[in-house]
């Protein structure tokens, strides 16, 4: 008995201990990243990369999902003859869950892993050392950009998922399923409400927030070689996509 309650009460320190380093750590780049000097090369590379780059796997994910949604809702609703609400149902699925959820999900495969494998490569080579000693603060140069390139771009790639996710399920419903194209978009925009989409928007500034900040944390205390990058790297996605999915629950709870 004894013995178990000491597990516990050491997971529980250890847990307490890890999360009062990631704030600490997070504060830290916070303050930092409002000094001067700001290295914009950086901040407009990790726009590129965590932005434009991930617009492929983004879309193609989105697009897929529509459809299926699409035949999953008329395979449900044919039983009711409630086949009108399919075109609302895609449009409410995407713009409030799975357009920030999915596109949260798949950039921290994408872009947490990277992250973390990145500036673990850095930290085992002695890099990060040799910017200190060329007076450049590594979490100014490389984890501050990170973080606000996360919070800027995974909302941009939201608005881009919600728009090809409701188009796919357009696709199937007006060439597969005989839907009238005007009643459907009709029925599309009748439904939707802006604050349908700012409310997965918000979700996706704090996905990006999440994505980015354990890939950076992960990466920046990896150690022990090219096994601890590994272990930074699965610890980041692993980390990023169970708190997505926990942050959504909260989120949820508190915008509706």
């Amino acid at each position: 008995m004894v013995w178990a309650l000491s597990s516990i009460g050491r997971v529980f320190i250890e847990f307490l201990a890890s999360t009062g380093r990631l704030t600490l750590f997070l504060a830290t780049c916070f303050v930092q990243g409002l000094q001067p000097p700001y290295y914009f090369r950086q901040m407009l590379r990790q726009f590129w990369e965590i932005g434009y780059l991930s617009l492929p796997v983004v879309g193609l994910t989105a697009f897929f999902t529509g459809m299926v949604l699409a035949l999953q809702s008329y395979t449900g609703f044919s039983r009711f003859n409630a086949e009108g609400a399919i075109a609302s149902v895609v449009a409410l699925s995407m713009t409030r869950e799975l357009g920030p959820v999915l596109a949260g999900l798949m950039i921290s495969g994408r872009i947490g892993g990277a992250m973390a494998a990145e500036i673990g490569t850095m930290r085992v080579t002695e890099q990060l050392d040799a910017l200190i000693t060329l007076s450049t603060n590594p979490q100014k140069y490389l984890i501050a950009p990170r973080l606000l390139a996360g919070v800027t771009m995974l909302p941009l790639l939201v608005l881009v998922a919600d728009v090809i996710g409701i188009f796919g399920g357009y696709i199937v419903s007006v060439y597969r399923l005989d839907f009238n194209p005007a009643i459907y978009t009709k029925q599309t925009f009748d439904f939707i409400q802006m604050g349908d989409v700012t409310s997965g928007l918000i979700k996706a500034a704090f996905f990006g927030f999440i994505i980015t900040s354990m890939g950076c944390y992960h990466g920046f205390n990896s150690k022990g070689g090219a096994q601890g990058v590994g272990r930074a790297t699965t610890y980041a996605v692993v980390s990023s996509s169970i708190l997505i999915l926990v942050a959504n629950y909260f989120l949820t709870a508190l915008l509706f």
